[in-house]
């Protein structure tokens, strides 16, 4: 017979047991435990991020009108774009790799949760702010022509983006790991393991 929350429990479950699956992985205990490659890519992954991050903050300092303003905006943005892709191709690759080398803490990390939640409401602030300088690129040349809605999402932007770093900084440390006393809601919120 199944209880009413079978099916929570079961997608808890099915991801903690392909978590702890990966953690016993060759390559995940390999890149873990050695002694180079695993700054290496952790050195990687803040250049990375770096790049990307220091790119999306010169667009947005352009848009609030603190900086840059004898550039086009849409110049600005089709020179600097690219290199943002970049920082977000190495920031995606190293950071798979990271989480990839210490899944079941990576897992249960209540930093990494907001840093997901922020880095999805960050990309949605981007999104949604990238359209509407598409669909008016002359106007927003001008720092007059850029709406005040937009100089809002673009310190949101930077808001946001500083609460992925910040989150993804605190992962490193072990305040709230499940090993340690919590209080009930922290470790439900991490889904710690039944102790």
């Amino acid at each position: 017979m199944l209880q009413a929350n079978a099916p929570c429990n079961f997608r808890k479950d099915t991801l903690l047991s392909f978590v702890n699956w990966l953690a016993s992985t060759p390559g995940s205990i390999a890149l873990h435990e050695s002694l180079y490659a695993y700054p290496i890519v952790e050195v990687c992954h803040v250049l990375g991020l770096i790049l990307f991050a220091g790119t999306i903050v010169m667009i947005d300092l352009r848009i609030i009108g603190l900086g840059l303003r004898s550039i086009a905006l849409s110049e600005m943005i089709r020179r600097i774009l690219p290199w943002t892709a970049i920082g977000f191709v190495i920031m995606v690759i190293t950071g798979a790799l990271l989480c990839y080398a210490i899944p079941v803490r990576t897992f249960h990390s209540v930093w990494f949760r907001l840093k997901l939640i922020l880095m999805c409401a960050a990309a949605l602030n981007a999104w949604t702010l990238h359209r509407r300088i598409a669909r008016e690129p002359g106007v927003w040349d001008q720092p007059a022509g850029i709406p005040h809605r937009a100089r809002l999402a673009a310190l949101l932007s930077i808001a946001l983006w500083s609460g992925v770093i910040i989150a993804g900084r605190l992962m490193a440390y072990d305040w709230l790991d499940c090993e340690r006393p919590q209080a009930r809601w922290l470790k439900l919120l991490a889904q710690c393991p039944e102790s």
